[in-house]
């Protein structure tokens, strides 16, 4: 796991803010992925969920810090427990995996673009470092 968001070096460090949602995305795939197969439990899968959350949400307050508005992706987190629920419900398997990653990563891409979309607003409020790293994974 990586550190908790509540590291970030000052309110509105939205680079390390959006650091710490990719990687609990990345952590989201992974966990599924080992859940498929019986490595981890439902539980531990909702905790990486319940990372994203916290995460997502400690993003949202640095970008608003700086006064941008991140209001289209605030479904983001409910979009994603719903598939979570979905398929969690299911058995474990690798085909329960083929059938609802799908939707995770599309779920997930779609609050990448949103972040990606915001990258000249953040250079125009001053941000130097990059707010999403050129390869994300």
């Amino acid at each position: 796991m990586h550190p908790p968001s509540y590291y970030q070096r000052a309110p509105g460090d939205v680079p390390s803010a959006v650091r710490n949602l990719l990687l609990s995305m990345k952590q989201l795939q992974e966990a599924l992925k080992h859940w498929s197969v019986g490595h981890v439990t439902e539980a531990q899968v909702s905790d990486v969920y319940v990372q994203i959350g916290t995460d997502f949400n400690a993003t949202l307050h640095a970008f608003t810090y700086h006064k941008i508005d991140l209001s289209d992706l605030h479904s983001i987190p409910k979009e994603l427990r719903a598939v979570l629920e979905q398929c969690l419900g299911e058995d474990p398997s690798p085909q329960v995996l083929a059938i609802f990653m799908p939707q995770v990563r599309q779920v997930l891409h779609r609050l990448l673009r949103g972040l990606q979309s915001r990258q000249d607003a953040w250079r125009a409020v001053g941000g130097q470092m990059p707010m999403i790293p050129i390869d994300p994974r």
